[in-house]
């Protein structure tokens, strides 16, 4: 899953720098029917814009994604926006589109139309359901690196929400809430196997 970012492109970045420790630790590796619970946001921004990085702690456990580059973001804060500030910062001055690694259900339809929205005069295109802010599947312009490093400066306790929501973003409506569905839990884990279960059933009768 090699492919070098010509310039001007979007990075694709899946966030994978968290404990995970209401799963049990090393989430990134859980298995999701059959396959590393990571590998689905990977895989829908790897097809949606055509590259794909990790952005993960250098003590975070990967499966094994043979030709996937990891960006090493600092060991402090642990703050998905920390994640987030790191990849704009490596980025060259490309927009950046983010994904949870915890969000198996994700399409790279959604994706890349985040990736294509007009941000206008705003430095953010973010998903929104049913009004809330997904602060953790977005696109970021450049413009949004200093806002967002000096918000974590300022405080390395802030809330995602309320620092993306100062950006003042374009938001993105995403129908489906089940797309933005996160993997916390064993409950959680359950639950996303039988969504998938349900979304193979559906597709095959078509």
């Amino acid at each position: 899953m090699t492919n070098p970012l010509a310039e001007g492109d979007v990075v694709g970045v899946v966030l994978a720098g968290g404990l995970g420790r209401r799963i049990g630790g090393a989430k990134a590796t859980v298995a999701l029917d059959g396959r590393p619970l990571i590998s689905y946001p990977l895989d829908a921004v790897w097809t949606a814009v055509g590259n794909a990085v990790i952005v993960a702690k250098a003590d975070t456990e990967l499966p094994d994604l043979a030709g996937t580059s990891v960006w090493v973001e600092p060991e402090e804060p642990r703050h998905p926006l920390a994640g987030i500030v790191h990849a704009l910062g490596l980025a060259e001055g490309r927009p950046v589109v983010v994904c949870a690694g915890d969000m198996p259900l994700i399409t790279p339809e959604t994706i890349a139309a985040i990736a294509r929205a007009d941000p206008g005069s705003s430095p953010a295109v973010v998903a929104s359901t049913q009004g809330e802010l997904q602060p953790l599947l977005a696109c970021f312009q450049p413009a949004a690196l200093p806002r967002l490093a000096e918000a974590l400066r300022g405080d390395p306790e802030v809330a995602l929400r309320d620092a993306v929501g100062s950006l003042h973003p374009v938001l993105f409506e995403v129908e489906d809430p089940e797309l933005v569905f996160n993997v916390n839990s064993p409950d959680d884990l359950l639950q996303a196997a039988a969504l998938l279960d349900r979304r193979r059933r559906t597709t095959s009768r078509r």
